[in-house]
């Protein structure tokens, strides 16, 4: 039968509303909260039901009898590894050409490692796995493969990719960063399917190009890069700290991988 439009639009808001609702409790309960450590602890209840629930999604709307493979989140060690690995190697790349292109404008100071403290480090590990996973699973992992059950396999690649851009904060950093950033984030979402698809179907390239961007980016900004208030907003990209997705030389960096990638033949998935 397949999954049905309404379920695809509906499954993972209301798990997220629902994740949002069983932890309200907890500022009454723990006054000393912020806010966003409210809403943190409520996206972690909503991946948790992500996790209990997407087995029984997939066996009963995709038909599938192995969902985790299918999902790209099984597969054999060596693969993983080795999807991982390059996904890693991918996102230093991307980020050492931002952060060339920033010292060599004048728009950054080199800090180094003296600048970064143990527990930056800690964060910025869990957002390469935290941040890396949980949405790789959500966007390349189950949107994307409901999508392709609904539409040919090229639009879903793209819808996806659209979608991923449009659920991620872009709309305060005016109308020019606001394309840059929709843009970047498009390209993105693009590289991280197509690294999945060079991947075999594995979904721990995506893993490690995603969280290695965010994490990387992270630890750069939490003490080893400088980013100059003078820095330009348009090479930089926009936003305090700025997002480099959405400068011109994320889009440069994210086109080129799309170059290496987009010819690669796409193989049967991994099992």
């Amino acid at each position: 039968m397949g999954p049905r439009w309404s379920g695809t639009l509906l499954y993972v808001p209301l798990l997220y509303g629902l994740g949002w609702l069983l932890v309200r409790p907890l500022g009454g309960l723990a006054p000393g909260l912020r806010p966003d450590q409210v809403d943190l602890a409520g996206a972690v209840v909503a991946l948790v039901l992500l996790l209990l629930t997407l087995p029984l999604r997939l066996r009963r709307a995709w038909g599938e009898s192995h969902p985790w493979r299918a999902l790209g989140v099984l597969a054999p060690l060596p693969a993983v590894l080795g999807a991982f690995g390059r996904g890693l190697l991918r996102a230093l790349a991307l980020l050492a050409l931002v952060v060339i292109a920033l010292l060599a404008s004048g728009g950054a100071r080199w800090i180094g490692p003296a600048g970064l403290e143990g527990g930056e480090v800690l964060n910025a590990l869990a957002l390469v796995v935290g941040v890396g996973f949980a949405e790789e699973l959500v966007f390349r992992g189950w949107l994307w493969g409901e999508l392709r059950l609904q539409m040919a396999p090229r639009a879903a690649l793209l819808l996806q990719a659209a979608i991923f851009a449009l659920v991620h904060p872009w709309s305060r950093a005016g109308w020019l960063g606001a394309v840059g950033l929709l843009g970047g984030l498009s390209l993105l979402g693009v590289n991280l399917a197509l690294h999945r698809l060079e991947d075999r179907g594995v979904l721990w390239g995506a893993v490690g190009l995603h969280g290695g961007l965010v994490g990387g980016w992270f630890a750069l900004q939490a003490g080893l890069l400088e980013v100059v208030p003078q820095a330009q907003a348009w090479l930089a990209g926009p936003g305090t700290p700025p997002n480099p997705l959405g400068g011109v030389v994320g889009w440069i960096g994210m086109g080129g991988v799309l170059a290496l990638m987009a010819h690669t033949r796409p193989q049967k998935p991994a099992t």
